[in-house]
């Protein structure tokens, strides 16, 4: 009887009975929907990635029930599906009870090791893990290439009370504090790079415990970045993954770390370890600085990833800059508020029109003539953010910043157009109005709106805006120059 009134809200009386005609009090349902939401229905909508959520059944077995190959479930080879090793599950027990305990204090866990070994999974992985014992955990994103809940180029924390099912594009959540680095990659500003995550950093209150995600570099400048993280975060425990049969990089043990000259910190050898300097970090608890001495100790947990492909960057199902648009697609799927079945294409959609002298603008990525910012910022994806700086001023031109800050940046936008006679910016964007009244700063970065929104722009009759086919890369300035900011040790300067 309770298993009739339960189904009696989901299924119609024929379905119901032949359900039950097979059932036993033994027995466990599994209610089974289509997903259909307005992010996945805004993806689909793009001809690129409109067979995202599909599989290739050609060279799969069918299964033998008919009701499950009704709706797509097929056999899969146990090769190919994710699979925790012996040591993977281990690991992620010991971590657990480690955020049970708490015997001291809330643990800070830090994820590292090269490209392709699993990082995200695990990660996932222990966050589900503890969610089944703990409402909520923290979660700092260092890793601006392949962020996990927010849109690319992004240093930020979150707090995840839910667990995570989904690829990154499905997932897209709303941090509890972000910083706009405004780049995939951070080898041409390393010093950005950490003070943002040093920015980020100072939200965190160490009230739970905290997963940090960080990037695959982990050679040459990358080690070097990650041996500063270690001394600027201190973390209780460090997940260092490598690939099996492989040459890794050093286990990064207490003592390896503790004698380590990162870019920005010196080693024990040389001075007492310590953090980066906080002390200009106004109004901060004095509790932040006991948090972030450098490493007094941690434990150390060694994973072999010895998964078909594992650190093989070649054989990527799918490429990190198509993952990256369909995050932004997930992102930009927040402006479909209306009918989610009815998808509204970008250039139907209502702008804000935000004038020039409210809002500050920098182009973090590059050096560009003050007479080109409009060009810059014209059909560009820009970061909405805060400084504390009065950036109004009386001229109704536009205000421009000579140097990028460091700030918190509160969602993102799409400058539709530009509009020189009423000087205005015309902004899409799903932030809702008594968010966007504290906006006074457009940051444009080198992430550029996916190629499928400039393609799919229905209704456009002739040459479809911002897209040709006729552009000569061979002409002079036609490609941005890049800046190298790597920065000395200091025992070098």
């Amino acid at each position: 009887m309770e298993a009739r009134q339960l189904l009696r809200g989901y299924l119609s009386l024929d379905c119901r009975r032949a359900v039950m005609a097979n059932f036993k009090s033994s027995c466990s349902i599994l209610l089974l929907e289509r997903l259909e939401d307005t992010t996945v229905n805004y993806i689909l909508s793009h001809p690129e990635y409109s067979s995202i959520f599909g599989a290739d059944l050609k060279h799969t077995p069918a299964v033998s029930d008919p009701v499950l190959r009704s709706i797509g479930v097929h056999s899969c080879d146990p090769e190919a599906a994710v699979t925790m090793s012996a040591e993977v599950v281990s690991a992620a027990q010991q971590l657990v009870s480690a955020c049970l305990e708490e015997d001291n204090g809330c643990p800070i866990i830090l994820i590292c090791g090269p490209k392709n070994v699993g990082k995200s999974t695990f990660s996932r992985y222990l966050i589900n893990q503890v969610l089944q014992h703990i409402p909520c955990i923290d979660y700092l994103d260092c890793d601006p290439g392949q962020t996990e809940f927010t849109p690319p180029g992004c240093i930020s924390l979150l707090r995840i009370t839910k667990p995570v099912l989904g690829p990154p594009y499905t997932q897209q959540r709303e941090p509890h504090k972000m910083v706009y680095y405004g780049e995939v990659s951070c080898e041409e500003n390393l010093e950005r790079l950490l003070e943002s995550v040093k920015y980020v950093m100072t939200s965190y209150k160490r009230e739970q415990p905290l997963i940090i995600n960080t990037m695959g570099w982990v050679r040459g400048f990358g080690l070097l970045l990650l041996i500063d993280l270690i001394h600027l975060l201190s973390p209780s425990h460090i997940v260092q993954m490598a690939i099996k049969d492989k040459n890794a990089i050093e286990p990064l043990t207490p003592e390896y770390v503790r004698s380590s000259t990162g870019l920005m910190t010196k080693g024990q050898s040389q001075a007492q370890c310590r953090s980066l300097d906080l002390s200009d970090e106004e109004g901060q608890e004095d509790s932040y600085h006991s948090y972030y001495k450098a490493s007094r100790g941690y434990d150390l947990i060694q994973i072999e990833s010895s998964f078909s492909g594992a650190g093989d960057t070649k054989n990527i199902p799918c490429h990190n800059w198509i993952l990256r648009d369909l995050a932004m697609l997930g992102y930009i799927s927040k402006l479909q508020q209306f009918d989610p079945d009815q998808i509204i294409p970008l250039n139907a959609l209502l702008p804000y029109e935000v004038p020039f002298n409210a809002v500050a603008v920098r182009v973090i990525h590059a050096d560009v003539a003050p007479s080109h910012i409009m060009y810059s910022a014209n059909a560009s994806w820009v970061g909405l953010c805060h400084i504390l700086d009065d950036i109004r001023s009386q001229d109704s031109g536009p205000v421009l910043l000579t140097q990028t800050p460091i700030c918190d940046c509160l969602g993102f936008g799409i400058v539709r157009g530009v509009n020189m006679t009423k000087k205005v910016y015309h902004i899409l964007t799903p932030l809702p109005p008594e968010t966007l009244r504290q906006v006074n700063c457009l940051l444009i970065g080198s992430v550029s709106i996916p190629h499928s929104v400039f393609k799919h722009q229905p209704g456009v009759q002739g040459d479809v805006p911002y897209v040709t086919t006729e552009y000569d890369f061979s002409i002079y300035g036609s490609g941005k120059m890049k800046l190298k900011k790597h920065l000395r040790r200091r025992e070098h300067q």
